[in-house]
């Protein structure tokens, strides 16, 4: 049942195979496997260099790094059972907005839609204790420009 789950997140995203899923969830001993903070600092780059490229409108580049994004999520949620495939899936609404806007090359919706997949990073963020976390769309071409360093508000 749990294959199956993470079989339809998969899907959802657009992502390999369930035999390479799985190759991913069962990694033998003498594999490799990337820490989460080094796949999602690759998420975070792979954000920043997706907004460069839809301001530029480079569509072709943009779309590049959606992929690249979708891809470093779903290693995340399929090498560390801590981050449940709801975290995952609900962005899939918006991450087929920002491939949408990319397609039909809309920097205005693009922008629009990038702010709601980045605002469902920090929900994600805040729902696994990491709130801390605070992803923006960048302001600049900065390294890191799309990360807030000041501590968030405390509700």
């Amino acid at each position: 049942m749990k294959l199956r789950r993470w079989m339809l997140a998969l899907a959802g995203l657009g992502v390999a195979t369930a035999v390479a899923a799985q190759d991913l969830k069962s990694p033998s001993a003498d594999q490799y496997v990337p820490r989460l903070g080094d796949i999602m600092s690759a998420a975070q780059a792979r954000h920043q260099k997706l907004w460069l490229a839809g301001k530029a409108k480079n569509w072709e580049l943009a779309a590049y790094e959606l992929r690249q994004l979708k891809a470093s999520l779903v290693e995340a949620a399929l090498l560390y059972s801590g981050i449940p495939v709801g975290n995952v899936t609900t962005l899939e609404p918006s991450l087929r907005s920002v491939s949408d806007a990319i397609d039909a090359k809309d920097g205005r919706k693009f922008a629009k839609v990038l702010g709601e997949l980045t605002e469902g990073c920090n929900a994600c963020h805040r729902s696994m204790s990491r709130g801390f976390v605070v992803m923006k769309v960048p302001s600049d071409q900065q390294p890191f420009a799309n990360q807030q360093f000041a501590p968030a508000a405390r509700p």
